[in-house]
């Protein structure tokens, strides 16, 4: 199979760099999701909506870490094809 000249192979290193930052991102973006649901449910309650808006806060900023874990994994591969 013909390889696009985008890709670039590095055998098991970027297998084990991919898994750990996918596991990274599916981690958090199972945090945001319990943030927004727990958040969600605190807003029928008057005296938890302060709490609730926390949480909404808190996965907003985990929101913003999505892009980070891609770009900081990006850079790791390619130290790691810089090694080889």
């Amino acid at each position: 199979m013909r390889k696009r000249e985008a890709e670039i192979d590095i055998g098991a290193d970027h297998i084990i760099i991919e898994r750990r930052y996918r596991a990274l991102g599916a981690l958090n973006d199972l945090l945001i999701a319990v943030w927004f649901f727990i958040g969600s449910i605190f807003f029928f309650y008057d005296s938890l909506m302060t709490d609730g808006t926390w949480l909404f806060v808190a996965g907003s900023l985990q929101l913003l870490l999505r892009p980070v874990i891609t770009l900081v994994e990006l850079i790791h591969v390619r130290k790691a094809y810089a090694r080889e």
